[in-house]
């Protein structure tokens, strides 16, 4: 296991599965580096980069040339308006018989059919810079028209040729070999149909076929990086059927990605083609990918036994994924989707301590490695694996965890409060100062300490949701509770209306949701209390697994929660009937002066325990939580709260996940 490496993709396209796309990356490292094709188990040195050079890749396949022109204010123009859209275009830069050329193209495309509906695309959007140019669907497919011992000599070679509307490039084809292509057709047939052409042209062309299989780099000098000065970068399209162009640097070294925020990595990188987009993939030391992933997982300065768990546990995952290639061409992704791997920016020494320490040992059942999921925060009671895949599993039962509480240390409480207009939300704690007097029900009054305080419609601040209103002191409000800050131990969201669940479930469920939403309720749940059937209007709603819920419901933090509908109550009399109602003009409302008829605004319900709720007549969805995430396996937060209780690694482990031992390999 010490010399163990894991593939982590960057950038791949796999459809619903996993979908990271870009038209190129830009590379640097901080040594030496060098690139070229597989072979076998190694990799066959093509090209030498001098420490701190820039250089950017691609994949060679189907591509619209967008624009084609001398004027670089034109072509920067150009690029500014495609790149606010979904054709991703690169620029890049010639010299050719006429002087200075640039060209914009985009893609690549899966097929010639999504090109075709690019250049429509591609001519409204620059319908004014093309002038008389037409946009033009290109290939991959072409002819050789010499090999040189040194680039210089086929650039001046390829510009000696002139083939309007046909596309001259330089390819490297072996180390110190480059090739003189033309062509650029979608298929062997149009290269066929497209050879009359250029031999009318140029008559004395040697034209040979191209291994379709042999690895080769399209050489560009591309200007896309800086669209106020066109500074040319060394640019290479990967080209070859199942090419695999591998990149690396010294093993002391950092290679840096632009596309994925700057971040620098260790390891070595593979960049290839799949269902025509640009693959991307780390292949990177295991203990080395550790250093990132557990720095991303938690924060650094959490107890080392805590880090330590989450060492093992991300260890196991990462082992029992390498296995496989669940995505295609790695078993691994840096996202949440596997496991947050943001390279070596994050590396502290207590993290690599903890990695160090507990080196080569991993989670096992029945003698294999197991996934070793986790989540943030299981809102005290672990999943059971049922609430989340629908199916048992002996490692992942529903557990106390008590400890996911140590996420609430040191945050503020909220107040609940009623304005006098009719609208309810919170206000941090630090902000009110309660006054005297209380409402005929006993409700305390508030103001505000600080000038246009705003009133959030959930206790936390959300700085892309608008407040419900704002106070100013000496401005008054009924409190009607005092609530936790959401965080991811407990929380609450919304309140969500018909409309915006209906547009929550779209697709998530295998039947349409019935609409409008007039009711929604928890039917199931399963052994921890996680919601894992939920009726609306009396229909269940579908989902492929219970954690789905999560999302259909617009990004819950987890699935164990409570619906409370703004615009019903439920009433207990005396004898224990309980009967519901519906908020509504009308609806008899008994006080201290007698019976009268409630009709509008917001209406206090007072509950037999104190507690004060407000119904109104949008009848909106309120989800009232704890935890995040799925709630299987270790809980970060819970981790940290054991090891602060003083609990060691191991017991932390061998408490989230049920029959396992940990062992070193």
């Amino acid at each position: 296991m010490p010399d163990m490496r894991v593939r982590v993709a960057m950038f791949l396209d796999l459809g619903s599965t996993y979908r990271s796309i870009v038209p190129a990356v830009t590379m640097t490292a901080e040594s030496a580096w060098q690139a070229g094709p597989q072979r076998g188990e190694g990799m066959e040195s093509w090209l030498d980069f001098s420490p701190g050079q820039t250089v950017r890749f691609s994949v060679d396949g189907i591509k619209v040339k967008a624009l084609e022109s001398a004027d670089w204010q034109l072509v920067s123009a150009a690029v500014k308006k495609l790149q606010g859209g979904t054709d991703r275009p690169i620029a890049v830069v010639s010299e050719q018989a006429g002087g200075t050329v640039y060209e914009v193209y985009t893609g690549p495309y899966a097929s010639a059919d999504e090109a075709s509906a690019a250049v429509t695309r591609v001519a409204q959007a620059l319908a004014g810079q093309l002038g008389n140019q037409q946009p033009s669907i290109h290939g991959s497919f072409y002819y050789s028209a010499g090999v040189f011992g040194s680039k210089a000599e086929a650039q001046a070679y390829s510009q000696t040729l002139k083939l309007p509307g046909i596309e001259v490039k330089v390819a490297v084809v072996g180390a110190n070999q480059y090739a003189v292509w033309v062509g650029g057709a979608v298929s062997e047939a149009a290269l066929a149909a497209l050879k009359a052409q250029i031999v009318q042209l140029q008559p004395q062309l040697n034209l040979s076929a191209i291994d379709a299989e042999a690895p080769a780099l399209i050489a560009y000098r591309d200007v896309t990086g800086d669209m106020n000065s066109p500074i040319a970068v060394e640019h290479y399209a990967v080209s070859g059927t199942n090419t695999k162009l591998l990149v690396r640097d010294s093993e002391d070294s950092v290679i840096q990605v632009m596309e994925r925020s700057g971040r620098k990595y260790r390891g070595n990188f593979e960049i290839s083609s799949v269902n025509g987009q640009l693959a991307l993939v780390n292949d990177v030391p295991l203990e080395q990918y550790l250093y990132s992933v557990v720095a991303a997982e938690v924060p650094s300065s959490w107890p080392q036994e805590s880090l330590k768990a989450q060492a093992v546990a991300a260890r196991s995952y990462a082992l029992y994924h390498a296995a496989g290639n669940k995505f295609k061409v790695a078993g691994l992704v840096d996202t949440t989707l596997s496991q947050v791997y943001n390279g070596v920016d994050k590396e502290v020494d207590s993290i690599i301590q903890a990695v160090d320490s507990t080196a080569g040992e991993v989670i096992k059942a029945n003698d294999r490695i197991v996934e070793a999921i986790f989540s943030s925060n299981s809102g005290g009671m672990t999943a059971d694996s049922t609430e989340v895949w629908s199916n048992p599993n002996s490692t992942f039962s529903s557990m106390i965890s008590n400890e996911d509480k140590a996420a609430q240390a040191g945050l503020k409480s909220w107040y609940h409060v009623l304005l006098p207009t009719g609208k309810a939300g919170y206000v941090r704690e630090d902000n009110v100062k309660l006054t005297e007097g209380t409402t005929a029900a006993g409700l305390p009054k508030m103001t505000v300490t600080a000038n246009a305080t705003n009133v959030r419609p959930i206790p936390m601040i959300q700085a892309d949701v608008s407040p419900v209103a704002q106070m100013n002191p000496g401005d008054q409000a009924v409190v009607l509770g005092l609530v936790d800050e959401s965080s991811s131990y407990s929380w609450i969201r919304g309140p969500y209306s018909s409309e915006e669940l209906l547009k929550s479930l779209k697709g998530k469920t295998a039947t349409d949701a019935p609409s409008p939403i007039l009711n929604l309720e928890i039917t199931q749940r399963g052994p921890s209390g996680r919601a894992t059937q939920i009726k609306a209007n009396g229909q269940i709603l579908d989902v492929r697994y219970p954690d789905l819920f999560r999302s259909a419901f617009g990004g819950l933090p987890s699935t164990l929660f409570d619906i409370a509908a703004t615009g019903r109550y439920t009433v207990q009399s005396a004898s224990g009937a309980t009967s519901s109602g519906t908020a509504a003009s009308g609806t008899p409302v008994l006080s201290s002066t007698g019976v009268s008829n409630w009709n509008g605004g917001s209406l206090v319900v007072m509950g037999a325990d104190g507690a004060a709720r407000v119904i109104d007549q949008s009848n909106r969805f309120l989800f009232v939580g704890r935890g995040n995430g799925h709630g299987l396996g270790l809980s970060q937060w819970g981790a940290k709260g054991m090891a602060d209780a003083g609990y060691d690694y191991e017991a932390i482990l061998q408490h989230y996940y049920q029959n396992v031992i940990i062992v070193k390999e």
